[in-house]
């Protein structure tokens, strides 16, 4: 009798059980797919995905104490040959290109259909990389504008400096910040240092309303 064909091996890494528990419900009905693992955080995933030698992450971008973008450092350092699908609430080109720059294979957002999500992981596992469609113009566009001139506003940061940013944006203090990235509080006020620098703010006063102005256009619908 001829044996089963292997299916391939799915690790969801989202920080809401939810989330996870649709996507794994999702994935094991498919007759070539099978979750083999799940974490809600970063070192749990990394820990966990070197003893299950998954074929491909479905990364959120938003993760307690290290975010998405650390996690796929890591991943292509750690483990080179997993794919990498971004699954985010998040639909700018702004972290589209800072995902697919730190390593990311493929970007989805959560608003697309489940058959796109099926569609998007087979694509990546034959070797292709995957863009939600509504993304490819803005991701164009994106090109196109830092081939014109120097880059500007946030797109001047770097990663982590976006991070920070971002979490100056939602609220948190600077404590609240160092201890959920694991830095210290002097490594985060360095950070705000270089991020008023590269912003033009005069003040810390100034990144905080402007970091909250940012972040309460992106939620916007």
């Amino acid at each position: 009798m001829q044996g089963t064909a292997r299916k391939a091996r799915i690790f969801i890494v989202d920080d809401h059980p939810i989330v996870r528990q649709g996507l794994a419900q999702l994935i094991d009905q498919e007759p070539d797919l099978v979750v083999c693992g799940e974490a809600g955080d970063a070192p749990t995933a990394l820990r966990q995905m070197g003893t299950e030698e998954p074929d491909l992450a479905i990364v959120d971008l938003s993760l307690p104490s290290c975010d998405g973008i650390e996690l796929i450092k890591s991943l292509r350092s750690q483990c080179p040959r997993v794919r990498v699908l971004v699954l985010s609430m998040h639909d700018e080109a702004l972290y589209l290109e800072r995902a697919l720059r730190a390593g990311a294979d493929g970007f989805l957002t959560k608003q697309e259909a489940a058959a796109e999500v099926l569609a998007a992981l087979r694509q990546l596992l034959r070797g292709e990389m995957y863009l939600s469609p509504a993304l490819a113009p803005k991701l164009v566009r994106l090109i196109r504008d830092a081939t014109q001139g120097e880059k500007a506003g946030v797109d001047r940061l770097s990663d982590r400096e976006f991070q920070v940013f971002r979490m100056i944006g939602e609220g948190k203090a600077t404590k609240e910040i160092a201890d959920q990235l694991c830095l210290s509080v002097k490594t985060i006020e360095t950070y705000r240092a270089s991020i008023k620098k590269k912003l033009d703010l005069p003040d810390g006063q100034q990144l905080v309303q402007h970091a909250m102005r940012w972040v309460l256009s992106r939620d916007k619908p």
